[in-house]
């Protein structure tokens, strides 16, 4: 029996000579699914907003935020103020961008240091914390979902220095009697970086309770934690998906 390299040097030539020597172009593949055609957006310039995103702050006012009037509003940044704020829309399926930045001046150590949050649906967050050569608990660093999964790496830049967060969050879904059908998935960039890949949600984040799911409608607002440090923000946007 020809060996595997000659059963294939034989078979190339039997087929050379039935064919004559011209290539066989193989039978194209088509899944019989007919698909719309992708809707054309803008981009927008580098860091957004798309043409097709909802601007929540683009450096004038809050106001698309309840209790953004506490918040104070100078020179296109907004600075977190009194109270955490929630959007006035609700979302579910969502791309969020923001930019962010921690006191330069460094008062505190570990949670106290440039502490905030988004958090989806109003209970599921990603922090926002000044993570840089600050130590403080791996799943409670920027990057993470509070009490549940710490970053994949620490992408984080200097105190004072502004730095970008990317989030895609799907949301958990329930059946009519409360029971979850689909959990809730995040993945985050900081600062151009993957810290959360596809990430499963446990449930409600908490800072004293294990995480579990509460039954909640498929659209929420998102909330801006205020945690007494005077986190900035710019460039609020969001796509819904």
């Amino acid at each position: 029996m020809p060996v595997p390299g000659v059963r294939f040097a034989i078979a190339l030539a039997t087929a050379t000579l039935l064919f004559g020597g011209l290539p066989v172009a193989a039978e194209e593949y088509k899944s019989g699914r007919v698909y719309p055609e992708p809707k054309i957006i803008d981009p927008g310039p580098l860091g957004g907003p798309p043409s097709d995103a909802i601007v929540l702050f683009d450096g004038k006012d809050m106001s698309a935020f309840e209790g953004g009037d506490k918040w104070i509003v100078a020179d296109g940044v907004a600075t977190a103020h009194e109270t955490t704020i929630a959007s006035k829309r609700s979302f579910g399926d969502c791309q969020l961008h923001l930019e962010f930045a921690t006191p330069e001046e460094v008062v505190g150590d570990g949670q106290g240091r440039g502490n905030s949050g988004i958090h989806f649906m109003s209970m599921y967050e990603v922090q926002i914390l000044d993570s840089y050569n600050n130590v403080t608990y791996f799943d409670g660093q920027a990057g993470s979902i509070y009490k549940q999964y710490p970053p994949l790496v620490n992408p984080c830049r200097k105190p004072g220095e502004w730095q970008t967060y990317d989030v895609i969050f799907e949301t958990p879904l329930f059946d009519d009697k409360g029971k979850t059908q689909k959990p809730g998935y995040v993945t985050v960039l900081l600062n151009g970086v993957v810290t959360q890949n596809h990430t499963e949600i446990l449930g409600k984040t908490s800072y004293n309770m294990a995480p579990a799911y509460l039954p909640h409608p498929p659209k929420q607002p998102f909330t801006l934690q205020y945690h007494n440090n005077p986190v900035r923000f710019r460039n609020i946007w969001i796509r819904e998906m």
